[in-house]
């Protein structure tokens, strides 16, 4: 797959970012969320550089990701919980028809 430049600006600097023909908009999405966090951090914390801001910004995401992704592992869980109840239910149905048959 081809990709091709995209700028974007983060807390005044801009970036020339490769991106992937089609994920521009997607890109453009993150990096305006990201410039919003880094903005917000930035206004609470004046004496942070650059980095720290970022390195602080990186926390934040990953540990919003963490919070995601233990989400979908809980929810896997019911998942796999509900389709076993299904699939008990539906054996012990076909087993009393085949008795019934019999």
């Amino acid at each position: 797959m081809s990709s091709h430049a995209i700028e974007i600006s983060l807390l005044g600097r801009t970036y020339s970012i490769a991106c992937p023909v089609g994920q521009e908009d997607a890109l453009r999405h993150v990096a305006a969320k990201l410039e919003k966090q880094l903005s917000t951090l930035r206004a609470r914390t004046n004496n942070l550089s650059r980095e720290e801001i970022a390195i602080m910004a990186a926390l934040n995401i990953s540990h919003e990701l963490l919070e995601e992704q233990l989400k979908n592992q809980d929810y896997i869980k019911q998942m796999d919980e509900r389709i076993g109840l299904l699939q008990s239910t539906l054996e012990n149905a076909l087993v009393e028809r085949v008795d019934k048959e019999d």
